[in-house]
């Protein structure tokens, strides 16, 4: 997403420096997953039966960090104002709205999703009914060094988009969860107690 929103094209080599970015990614609300049944012609005369997943119904929040802050200051422009169309994963699966972006110096991104508050839409927060919630946090290893669930390899650092060579290296991520206050609760004040021997 940042690479389209920087104008970069697939096979730019400038996408390179996007991987020195420190990242973390914090998950409000996990949504579920919908199965879409697809008929696909991709010779004539010849269909094939495909299924794609998707997840709906999902609030994640993403934090980026650099040491460079001009870096960060030119991404948030960029995707106020992409040069190309922003999408998650499939280019038909554009963003709802416009990005909510929001620059926060002396902190890492870990620091500022554990700070920042819940995100999730607010009828899903009174629907939870509940003063604090346990949600799950995925960083850079190095980021969580206190981790206990220990360190996985996603592949996801980019060599290149190149679609004729598309290459991806492994990079090292941590989980942790972290507690954070639902300031849609409301406790009940009302006094349920009945005695029916009181009118005796």
């Amino acid at each position: 997403m940042l690479s389209a929103a920087m104008g970069y094209r697939r096979d730019d080599s400038r996408i390179i420096e996007l991987n020195t970015l420190s990242f973390a990614v914090r998950v409000d609300k996990p949504g579920r997953v919908m199965t879409d049944y697809q008929t696909v012609e991709w010779k004539t005369s010849t269909r094939k039966i495909t299924y794609r997943d998707y997840l709906q119904d999902a609030v994640f929040v993403v934090a980026i960090g650099s040491e460079r802050d001009r870096l960060i200051d030119t991404l948030k422009v960029a995707l106020q104002h992409p040069k190309f169309q922003l999408f998650l994963g499939r280019r038909a699966n554009v963003p709802a709205g416009p990005l909510k972006l929001q620059v926060i110096e002396g902190q890492n991104p870990v620091q500022v999703l554990t700070e920042l508050d819940w995100q999730a839409s607010q009828w899903f927060q009174k629907k939870t009914k509940k003063p604090t919630v346990t949600v799950e946090l995925i960083a850079d290893a190095n980021l969580l060094p206190e981790a206990k669930t220990g360190t996985e390899l996603a592949k996801d650092r980019v060599i290149s988009f190149d679609q004729r060579h598309r290459q991806l290296d492994f990079r090292a991520v941590a989980c942790k969860s972290i507690q954070l206050n639902n300031h849609a609760f409301k406790q009940s004040t009302a006094d349920t107690r009945h005695d029916i021997m009181n009118f005796l």
